[in-house]
């Protein structure tokens, strides 16, 4: 047996061996999912328990350093890890936007004292990050952002306004951009760390068209920021901001494929479905999933190499979009007109309904679809014009 073969087996003998048998079933929505943070409650003493465990063993995080709370596997382990979890049907222990976009900012630009301290919060789950990049009059020209860091010698006051921030309510920190040169446009941004707690901080929720509240408005106002938490160079927070940006855009791009979504054909013909046009593309669905779980892969592999186009992300980020978008379109296609339904206890208080309607924000975070587009036109395609 080879090293890897050793090393699957040894994986899959302990996720049979730890993992619950109620975290190897479907997400089944947002509040399904484990967060962590400093105020979140465990849904269950088995999601509880799946955390933990892999926490301790640093597998909330694999592929990080075990000084920082991973568990140090190389991108070949890496890779077994995620396998043998689908295998499995295992849900992520943790899931968190200080795993799939601060983590990574972090192991490229912060200090080791930041990696240290911030990073092992991160891994077991006692820390909840949220992103202060867009502003009202700053979204896809997010270089014009006006939120304004005043130099006061060992820190900043920053005032201005964030809007579209994802989960502001129930995150412990952010990571913020803020201009702290006005003379600079490019180079006059800096990439802040501050406690949601902060005096000044404030937040108000956003109702989208799903009854659900994801995104919120979040006000500074003469916050301080002490000098110690910046990232990377002062004024240079938008080499930061570009990176985590790719990282993002990957995160959201997985919605559309992996385990969940590649069987979708084959969870709902299970319950019977006679309309034969609608199987057909359900097995298109399913292929096309297949198709970008490849894709994704070969990414990982790239970038773990040092061999991705730095395009790639928007690339994924497209795709994985639209897919997902199509993937609850399909859904709602299957469940008839029970999944128009908005209250009751049969579809979870309209799961798939609202799920199918958050699902067009999809097309707007992280980046529209149509810069998303511009870019792979421009950097990948080389089109003329473009």
């Amino acid at each position: 047996m080879s090293e890897l073969e050793a090393f699957r087996a040894e994986i899959r003998a302990w996720i049979e061996a730890n993992c619950p048998a109620e975290m190897r079933t479907p997400v089944q929505g947002e509040d399904d999912i484990c967060w962590g943070g400093r105020n979140f409650v465990f849904k269950s003493a088995a999601q509880k328990q799946w955390m933990e465990v892999c926490a301790a063993k640093g597998y909330t995080v694999p592929d990080w350093p075990v000084a920082y709370g991973g568990a140090g596997m190389n991108p070949a382990q890496a890779k077994i890890w995620r396998e043998e979890m689908a295998r499995a049907g295992a849900r992520p222990p943790l899931s968190s936007f200080g795993i799939w976009m601060l983590g990574p900012a972090l192991l490229k630009f912060g200090t080791e004292e930041q990696k240290v301290h911030y990073l092992g919060q991160v891994a077991r789950g006692e820390i909840r990050w949220c992103q202060g990049y867009s502003e009202p009059g700053s979204g896809s020209d997010l270089v014009s952002l006006q939120t304004y860091g005043e130099d006061k010698g060992d820190h900043w006051v920053v005032n201005g306004q964030k809007i579209w921030t994802s989960y502001a309510d129930k995150a412990d920190w952010i990571f913020c951009l803020v201009r702290t040169d006005k003379t600079n446009t490019y180079q006059g941004i800096s990439f802040l760390l501050f406690d949601m707690t902060t005096p000044g901080v404030t937040t108000k929720p956003i109702k989208l068209i799903s009854g659900s509240s994801p995104f919120c408005e979040t006000f500074f106002d003469n916050v301080v920021v002490p000098k110690s938490q910046i990232v990377g160079q002062l004024n240079r927070g938008w080499d930061v901001a570009t990176y985590l940006l790719g990282h993002e855009r990957e995160m959201i791009s997985g919605a559309g494929g992996g385990e969940q979504t590649s069987t979708i054909g084959k969870v709902l013909t299970r319950n019977g479905l006679d309309d034969p046009m609608l199987r057909a593309e359900l097995a298109a669905f399913d292929i096309d999933a297949l198709a970008f779980a490849a894709m994704g892969e070969k990414f990982l592999d790239e970038i773990k190499v040092g061999k991705a186009h730095p395009a790639q992300p928007n690339m994924m980020k497209y795709a994985g979009t639209e897919l997902n978008k199509r993937r609850h379109e399909l859904l709602m296609a299957a469940g008839g007109s029970t999944a128009l339904e908005w209250e009751s206890e049969a579809t979870r208080g309209g799961a798939p309904s609202r799920s199918w309607l958050r699902t067009k924000a999809n097309s707007i975070e992280g980046g529209t679809s149509e810069v998303m587009l511009n870019v792979v036109a421009k950097r990948i395609l080389e089109l003329p014009g473009a």
